[in-house]
């Protein structure tokens, strides 16, 4: 799955609007219903809880819209729609959808300034859960003013926060918090994850994070590609081929590890430990003699190389041409962990990568 900029998706979106000619309120209603399954799945008995969703004055306040209804179409009595901007100031996909939840006659509060601090404080002590349509991936300057005073509230409250596609304040490009941000126990993200929800510090703000399937063609973003992939497990799984019942630890290489020092046995046992977990048939571990001992004890399935020595205990240069044969058997050469910066054991590493 590809990783995106806030404006890389921004442009993916718009391809699919003008290009393909899907309407951004079809993408709207499918991110709205994709992001009330995820948020049912984080808390089943939503549509038995007081669910309070803050929208703001853009698509993901639209979205929002969305979401209001479709737990309403799963049987909930209890969502109230707070508007942070004045209904009559809401334009396209938004407006649609708030005229929508309008005549089917949910309640929406229009709180829209400072001076609706108190009843909004009131509101989030009355609900059970938040859900979060109020800044997108759109944002770029630090929160400010009403808004910033709001999001405070919302993090003081402790009530738990479903953040819409990204958690209000959080640069979805870089995952910095701009000024402030909200922290989110989960977040339904739309057509494909962004940059920042999934590095330091922004995952922390995202909660555990979907990915929803708005609708957008699978040939749009293949031939917008970013050059980035989101690695998941279902990734991973495509590189792990079923083994054949005839193989056997043979057939999967043979790894000469080259690693380790006195004070850092360590990290060659873990060297070799990851290279048997992650499936290598053969591993043979080059360490110095005298922490061979060690290692024999250390490791089970590893087998061990014991080498020539520096004063310092490390690998000598006197083990190149060893190293060097037994690597020409080998299917490859991991080098480096623990090895030391002995200058000997240095010039060792030089001469084997050269």
């Amino acid at each position: 799955m590809f990783l995106l900029t806030a404006s890389e998706m921004a442009q993916i979106d718009r391809i699919t609007i003008d290009n393909i000619g899907i309407p951004g309120v079809v993408l709207m209603e499918n991110a709205g219903k994709g992001a009330t399954d995820f948020y049912a799945e984080i808390f089943p008995d939503i549509c038995h809880r007081k669910v309070l969703i803050i929208a703001g004055s853009g698509n993901n306040g639209g979205d929002g819209f969305v979401i209001a209804r479709h737990l309403q179409y799963r049987g909930s009595s209890s969502v109230r729609v707070m508007c942070l901007k004045e209904i009559s100031g809401l334009r396209g996909d938004a407006l649609i959808n708030c005229e929508i939840i309008k005549k089917l006659k949910m309640p929406i509060l229009e709180y829209t300034g400072e001076k609706y601090l108190p009843q909004i404080t009131g509101e989030l002590e009355d609900c059970d859960i938040v859900v979060d349509a109020i800044l997108g991936t759109g944002l770029k300057s630090e929160v400010r003013g009403f808004y910033r005073q709001v999001i405070e509230a919302i993090n003081a409250s402790g009530k738990p926060v479903l953040a819409v596609d990204v958690p209000s304040g959080l640069d979805a490009s870089t995952g910095k918090p701009l000024g402030v941000c909200i922290n989110a126990v989960a977040t339904a993200t739309f057509g494909l994850p962004k940059i920042g929800q999934v590095i330091t510090p922004g995952h922390n703000y995202v909660g555990k994070l979907k990915v929803v399937d708005i609708g957008i063609p699978d040939t749009v973003v293949e031939e917008f590609n970013p050059g980035r992939v989101f690695f998941e497990e279902k990734e991973a799984r495509k590189l792990l081929k079923p083994r054949r019942d005839d193989s056997h630890k043979g057939t999967y290489g043979h790894l000469l590890v080259v690693s380790g020092s006195v004070g850092k046995t360590g990290a060659a046992a873990l060297v070799c430990q990851g290279a048997s977990r992650v499936g290598t048939g053969l591993v043979t571990l080059t360490i110095p003699e005298s922490l061979n001992p060690i290692l024999e004890v250390k490791l089970t399935e590893p087998m061990t190389l014991p080498v020539s020595e520096t004063s310092d205990k490390s690998i000598s240069l006197n083990a190149l041409e060893r190293i060097i044969e037994e690597a020409k058997t080998r299917s490859a050469v991991a080098m480096g962990p623990g090895i030391s910066l002995n200058e000997e054991t240095q010039e060792l590493v030089r001469r084997l990568i050269t």
